[in-house]
C-alpha cells in the first residue's frame, strides 16, 4: 500500500476508534521549539518539573525517540463537557471530569499500533500520551490540527482547546498535512482571565503562578481556595471564543463522575481514603490525591 492509501486508512481507523481529529507530520528536528525550551529551562524551573530538563535532545528530535522515525501521526480528542459543576462548588478542571484520559487513549493507541503492524510487520511504531519526552503541541501544529493560543495551549478550529493529544510515531512514510496559521488575532481574553496573572504576556506562562500547577504538581505549596479550584484550572480557556463556539464531546469514557458534579466542600472533607479511592479509582483526581484536595479546601 502506498503512503497516500495507508495514511487515509490510518485516519479512518483513528476516527472509527473515537478520535475526533488526526493529522500527520514528517519527523525531524523542531528548531524553534528547541530554542524556546532551552530559554524556558534557563529561567529556572520548579523542582517538580525537573523532568523537562532531561532528554532535551529527544524532545526536539523525535527520531531519537523512535529509531528511523519518518512520521508523527497526531491524534486529538474533544473533552468539553455538556454538563458542568455549579459555580458555587469546589471546581475540577474539565479534563478530569471522566475516566483518566491516559487509560482511555492508551487503549485506542494500542489498536492503531496493531493496525500499522498488520500492514507493515517490521515497522517501528510507538504510541504516546503524556508518557515520553515528546512536544505534543508542537507536533499537533505541524500536523495541521490547530495552532498555539496565547495561553500556550493548542487551539483546534473545530474543537477549541479542551482537547487531549496523543501521538503515534513510526518509521512508515505517510502523507503530511499542512500547519495552520494562528487565528487568535488581537484577542487576549485568555491572558486577561488568569486569576493569578500566571500568563505574564501572550505565550509566556509563569508556571509557579499557575493554579493548575499549584493544585496538581506542587505537593508542598500552600494553595489558597480563593479561586475555588481543587484540581487543575480552566480559567484561561473558558473565555476563549473558540471554546464558546465548539460542541460538547460525545465520549462515554469522559462522562462526568456524578459525585464530582454534585460534591460540596463539606462532601469532599467528609471523604476518607477508602471512599475516595473507590469513587475515583479511574480518575485523574488520583494524581493529586485526597489529602491535597482537602488541604486546598481547608
Amino acid at each position: 500500500m502506498d503512503a497516500v492509501g495507508f495514511t487515509d486508512l490510518l485516519k479512518k481507523k483513528a476516527l472509527s476508534l473515537g478520535f475526533d481529529a488526526c493529522g500527520a507530520a514528517q519527523a525531524g528536528v523542531l528548531p524553534a521549539e528547541s530554542a524556546h525550551l532551552q530559554q524556558w529551562l534557563a529561567t529556572g524551573i520548579p523542582e517538580r518539573l525537573a523532568y523537562m530538563a532531561r532528554n532535551v535532545e529527544k524532545r526536539c528530535d523525535v527520531r531519537l525517540l523512535v529509531e528511523g522515525a519518518q512520521s508523527v501521526f497526531m491524534l486529538l480528542m474533544n473533552y468539553k463537557p455538556a454538563t458542568v459543576q455549579r459555580a458555587d462548588l469546589p471546581q475540577v478542571a474539565y479534563y478530569a471530569y471522566g475516566e483518566d484520559y491516559h487509560t482511555v487513549i492508551r487503549r485506542k493507541l494500542n489498536v492503531l499500533e496493531e493496525t500499522v503492524k498488520a500492514y507493515y510487520p517490521n515497522a517501528q511504531v510507538r504510541g504516546f500520551v503524556d508518557t515520553a519526552p515528546l512536544l505534543e503541541k508542537a507536533w499537533a501544529v505541524k500536523a495541521g490540527l490547530g495552532w498555539i493560543g496565547k495561553n500556550s495551549l493548542l487551539v483546534s478550529p473545530a474543537f477549541g482547546s479542551f482537547v487531549f493529544l496523543a501521538a503515534l510515531v513510526t518509521d512508515v512514510e505517510l502523507t503530511y498535512d499542512k500547519p495552520l496559521e494562528s487565528r487568535c488575532g488581537h484577542c487576549t481574553l485568555c491572558v486577561d482571565a488568569c486569576p493569578n496573572s500566571a500568563l505574564e504576556a501572550p505565550y509566556r506562562l509563569n508556571v509557579r503562578k499557575c493554579i493548575s500547577y499549584q493544585t496538581i504538581e506542587d505537593k508542598a505549596l500552600e494553595v489558597g481556595y480563593t479561586h475555588r479550584y481543587i484540581l487543575g484550572c480552566d480559567s484561561c480557556q473558558l473565555p476563549c471564543p473558540w471554546n464558546k463556539a465548539t460542541a460538547a464531546h460525545v465520549h462515554e469514557d469522559f462522562k462526568p463522575f456524578p459525585e464530582l458534579l454534585s460534591y460540596t466542600a463539606k462532601d469532599w472533607l467528609a471523604l476518607d481514603d477508602t471512599q475516595f479511592n473507590s469513587l475515583f479509582a479511574h480518575s485523574c483526581l488520583q494524581r493529586s490525591g485526597l489529602k491535597k484536595i482537602q488541604k486546598i479546601i481547608r
